[in-house]
């Protein structure tokens, strides 16, 4: 079955900073795209899935309302978590059990002041 979700963005105001913290909750390298002048950064994951960038554009702004991203944590969401917090998020709720359909989910605010979730799947 194909993804509903293709594609997200992070609106972000100062891309190296975004970068920086990203690369540190996700303890990986987040590299700017060639030919975007800076302004789009993309998030790791595997071909075929949903993709999420870092974008710094002036039509959208970082907000803890609207839309939530997701990220999948590897099955360390207390860590994941951890070091969002470490690099300059603020938790916004711990990593919390939503039941068998949803698994375990925590949000934080990043360094752009954006809501993003962070979700465990639930066991099988």
């Amino acid at each position: 079955m194909e993804n509903t979700i293709v594609w997200a963005d992070i609106p972000v105001t100062d891309m190296n900073r975004a970068r920086a913290f990203y690369a540190a909750v996700l303890q990986a390298e987040i590299p700017v795209m060639e030919g975007t002048d800076g302004k789009v950064a993309l998030l790791p994951g595997e071909m075929g899935g949903a993709s999420v960038d870092l974008a710094l554009t002036e039509d959208r702004k970082p907000s803890l309302d609207g839309s939530t991203v997701y990220l999948n944590s590897r099955g360390d969401p207390k860590g994941m978590l951890g070091r969002a917090v470490a690099a300059g998020g603020q938790e916004l709720m711990p990593i919390t059990d939503m039941g068998p359909m949803i698994g375990s989910i925590g949000f934080f605010k990043d360094s752009e002041g954006n809501r993003v979730g962070v979700h465990l799947p639930p066991a099988m």
